[in-house]
């Protein structure tokens, strides 16, 4: 009596996915091909890219624009950022503390920038309803501004331990060290190099002199002098 011949194994269907994370899936194939080709990228290529067939990403959204405009949602979520800020450890020093919120802001600004940079250039114009408004009636919550101000409260928590040496509240500490992050990229356009986060946090804390004087320009009524006292 002879075996019987190995019968064939049968492939595992991989499990099955909500259309959330379909459309999460294509776009996330997708943002590296709008960072190299920007709206010239074709469906075709994000199939590929994507692994699927090409009819798959027009079940996932209406069209290349529709698909482009959730890609920008996608790039421009900061919640990755957000928990690593968290996790910095509070016993760190502040300058430390500072050091790594704003390599991770500025990796997030530079994500962004890769995917936003070949789209203006491209005069892309996410799809708006007839009235003039974004079809997402959330867009302006999940805006560049808006994610920015989540990374700045976050930069404030890790400010705020430190709240009785500073001359300026924890919020606007932690607005203007961005500012300055911002600063240092229109540099960057000019032709000069970034500077490194550790470095801009010690411009940030110390100023650009080498004698450490104290400022004279006079605080806010009723804000801590440059001695570190109130004014009445």
């Amino acid at each position: 009596m002879t075996d019987a011949p190995d019968q064939p194994q049968r492939r595992k269907r991989a499990p099955a996915m909500s259309v959330e994370q379909r459309r999460d899936a294509i776009a996330q194939a997708t943002l590296p091909l709008l960072a190299e080709h920007g709206a010239d990228v074709t469906t075709s290529q994000i199939a590929r890219a994507a692994g699927i067939a090409e009819g798959t990403v027009f079940r996932a959204f209406r069209d290349k624009q529709e698909l482009i405009g959730y890609c920008l949602q996608v790039a421009l979520r900061v919640d990755p950022e957000l928990d690593r800020i968290a996790a910095i450890s509070p016993d760190l020093p502040l300058a430390e503390r500072l050091a790594q919120a704003l390599e991770t802001i500025t990796g997030y600004q530079t994500r962004v920038w890769q995917v936003l940079a070949p789209l203006r250039q491209a005069r892309f114009q996410p799809r708006r309803d007839e009235d003039g408004t974004d079809t997402d009636e959330h867009a302006e919550a999940k805006g560049p501004q808006a994610q920015m101000q989540r990374l700045a409260g976050a930069t404030t928590e890790l400010i705020r331990p430190d709240a009785d040496r500073l001359r300026i509240p924890p919020e606007r500490a932690a607005l203007l060290l961005i500012g300055l992050m911002f600063a240092d990229r229109i540099s960057e356009q000019l032709g000069e190099p970034l500077t490194p986060p550790a470095q801009l946090v010690d411009l940030f804390l110390h100023g650009v002199t080498t004698t450490g004087a104290p400022p004279t320009t006079t605080p806010p009524t009723g804000g801590p002098t440059t001695t570190g006292e109130r004014t009445p």
